[in-house]
């Protein structure tokens, strides 16, 4: 004999409103797991690009580093490489605009930290519609609970009939809702809360490349190795 109770008799037993909640939310956990499992491959292949990072440094010329960074588009690494020898070619080469008042050292910072930004912006999408999938999915669930007792209770009264019951069936069906709004947030704040976390790394690594590029261009060494470390030729590479 099929149940009389859940899930599927919530659907069915539902007006529009009831079921329009359940496809919202329905909806919002597809969008989060969607973008959890896009962020998390993402981290995935920057966490190894970081890892090959290390390696640019060890190269026997800013061309060979660049091709040790390899070819894959979207590489962080390889483009802020890239900006930041772009940035010191045109302000060696170029004497007639604007930031021909500034020097060396804050023009190359002002373009790798624009590169920097982008990057963060691109990094950062999508954590937007975890955060708000898990702030609002247990309200809108609630909702969905509201409004499902108050119809039991409009149909409990007009039946005359309140014992256990008959009142145990629809309110219980109507709190499945909540669960629902809770089973659809919780994966939201977990995710949301790994990929800051995974971004947060990246960054961080991303930043101290930055800054030793910028060590690079400058004065032609990688920070803390101007005289004990293999350095790349800068004029090789320009």
């Amino acid at each position: 004999m099929e149940s009389q109770f859940g899930i599927a008799n919530v659907w069915i037993q539902g007006d529009f409103v009831t079921r329009a909640v359940a496809v919202l939310l329905l909806a919002m956990s597809l969008a989060s797991w969607i973008v959890i499992l896009i962020k998390a491959l993402d981290i995935v292949r920057y966490k190894k690009q970081v890892r090959s990072a290390e390696g640019f440094w060890h190269s026997e010329d800013f061309a060979a580093g660049i091709a040790r960074l390899g070819e894959e588009a979207g590489n962080p690494f390889r483009q802020l490489a890239l900006e930041g020898r772009e940035a010191t070619a045109h302000h060696r080469n170029t004497k007639a605009h604007l930031h021909d008042s500034l020097d060396v050292s804050d023009w190359v910072t002002r373009c790798l930290r624009n590169t920097m930004d982008a990057f963060t912006a691109r990094l950062q999408a999508g954590l937007a519609i975890l955060a708000s999938v898990g702030s609002t999915a247990p309200f809108i669930g609630l909702f969905g609970t509201v409004w499902g007792i108050y119809h039991a209770l409009l149909a409990i009264g007009t039946s005359g009939q309140s014992t256990i019951d008959k009142v145990a069936g629809p309110i219980g069906e109507a709190l499945i809702m909540t669960a629902l709004g809770l089973a659809v947030a919780i994966p939201a704040v977990l995710g949301y809360n790994a990929l800051v976390r995974g971004n947060k790394s990246i960054l961080n690594s991303l930043n101290s490349f930055a800054h030793d590029l910028h060590a690079y261009f400058v004065t032609g060494a990688r920070v803390g190795n101007a005289e004990t470390g293999k350095v790349l030729p800068l004029k090789k590479g320009l």
